[in-house]
């Protein structure tokens, strides 16, 4: 029987393409970008650059690269094994599933945070398009036809035409980043990591302080996503059956006996598709630093130049003047209609992928749960809790957006992000030796450049944590 289910396993993993046929497959990449592109780029990115210019564009390239590591290497753990991040952190040795426990806790009230912050964020869009409907009202529908859409199972087809709409922002605040677009030298002295400070007219504006990294850490947290876009990537990876992923689906960890059975054969194989994930992930971080320079630079000679900053009151009538200064009203209604598409389906996103998250770690750390409800009623049940507290969030900061979005930018995607380094480091170094038979190991055993990569993030990630957090979240709940 174990000789026939390995055969089974050898004729369910294809052969990779190679050379251009690559580009054919990619495809998690573009669900991954499509989930971070909206509030991190369309609304930070453009503040930030609003306030602080094009001096401090290595940010965004830094941020995004360092965490281009932990998605690529959390993937690249997944192809070889079958399984996601999350069942990756219940392995990691110490305490029972001490990892995942501490993810699932924290992570539940990043989701309740994050979800209703991006209701909030789409809401203020809908209500600068329709503004006699209350603008929590228009985060309430937001929200619910966010959880209409992923309950209903065409969430794939409703990305695609929502898509087309990012990508009409994206392709515009490009074109006006290209016109506003200082000189060379001016450009390349945003890459050389100088900490600018806030121009004058910035910190008499409220909810400007005068404080540089209360406007830098949203752009790190948001930029590429947060701690659970890297958990998610994992999940798109999964769904498009790279490697070992191949008819695995989701909620299930891997098949451990099976994996040490691995002959080289299957190695070779499998990481034929780890080049396909290193050319996936690696347009998904091209992207990431091209469309959140382009909303950095557009906001830096659009709304720098006229001292204007999107703030709690007028978020979306602000940031609409990035289009409006090229294209009149027609520009600033495109603006408003597809910053909303973008917050709406960011939302959507975040509903695909947090009761997957979720699901996961309740899966791993209290076996009874998985036992007694199956895994789309896990995940439908979680889409419930997400809708009410999401109402909740809106109803209590409804009028705060941008306080909202600096907040759990901050919580989801700077605090965990050092951690989640080191965390996939052990996954990747540790922990998948001993799920691999030796002989499959020795073909599949990662670069010494991903253990590079992955403490160069642990080390920039958690000095942040420890020099900044504190203080700019102490500035945050003062001023907010």
């Amino acid at each position: 029987m174990d000789e026939k289910a390995e055969q089974v396993s050898e004729m369910k993993i294809k052969k990779a393409p190679v050379g251009l046929a690559i580009f054919a497959l990619v495809g998690p990449s573009m669900v991954w970008a499509a989930e971070y592109i909206g509030s991190g780029e369309v609304v930070i990115a453009t503040r930030t650059g609003a306030v602080l210019g094009t001096a401090i564009l290595w940010v965004a390239v830094v941020g995004i690269f360092l965490k281009f590591w932990i998605g690529m290497s959390g993937a690249r753990y997944t192809v070889c094994t079958g399984e996601g991040m999350i069942d990756m952190f219940g392995r990691i040795p110490g305490p029972r599933h001490w990892v995942v426990w501490m993810v699932l806790v924290v992570q539940f009230v990043c989701a309740i945070l994050s979800i209703g912050t991006l209701g909030t964020a789409a809401g203020v869009f809908i209500h600068s398009l329709i503004p006699c409907i209350d603008v929590k009202f228009c985060g309430w529908f937001a929200a619910l036809f966010a959880v209409a859409v992923v309950w209903s199972g065409v969430f794939n087809v409703l990305k695609m035409v929502m898509s087309l709409f990012v990508f009409i922002v994206v392709l515009g605040a490009l074109y006006i980043a290209a016109h506003v677009l200082p000189g060379f030298s001016e450009l390349m002295q945003g890459l050389t990591f100088k900490m600018p400070a806030v121009p004058e007219w910035a910190t008499a504006i409220e909810g400007v302080s005068e404080n540089p990294w209360d406007e830098i850490l949203p752009l790190l947290g948001w930029g590429a996503g947060g701690f659970a876009s890297q958990v998610w990537y994992t999940y798109w990876v999964l769904g498009a059956g790279y490697g070992a992923a191949a008819g695995r689906g989701y909620g299930k960890a891997a098949d451990v006996p099976q994996l040490q059975r691995m002959t080289t054969e299957t190695a070779e194989k499998i990481k034929g598709w780890c080049r396909v994930l290193y050319v996936d992930s690696s347009v998904a971080m091209v992207i990431g630093i091209l469309v959140t320079g382009g909303f950095l630079v557009a906001g830096a000679g659009i709304l720098g130049a006229e001292h204007l900053v999107p703030s709690n009151d007028d978020m979306a009538g602000t940031l609409s003047r990035v289009f409006s200064a090229r294209w009149d009203w027609v520009g600033g209604f495109l603006f408003k209609l597809a910053g909303a598409v973008a917050m709406v389906s960011t939302l959507v996103g975040q509903l695909a992928g947090w009761p997957r998250l979720l699901a996961d770690a309740c899966r791993i750390c209290i076996p009874g749960f998985d036992r007694r409800l199956a895994w789309k009623t896990q995940f439908r049940m979680f889409l419930v809790f997400f809708f009410l507290t999401s109402m909740i969030v809106v109803f209590v900061f409804g009028l705060k957006p941008m306080f909202l979005l600096k907040l759990s930018s901050i919580l989801e995607g700077v605090l965990l992000t050092a951690l989640q380094a080191i965390w996939v480091a052990v996954g990747l170094f540790i922990v998948m030796p001993k799920m691999l038979s030796k002989e499959a190991y020795a073909v599949l055993r990662p670069s010494k450049l991903f253990a590079v990569g992955l403490i160069v993030t642990f080390i920039v990630f958690g000095y942040i944590c420890v020099t900044q957090i504190p203080v700019v979240l102490a500035g945050l709940f003062s001023g907010g």
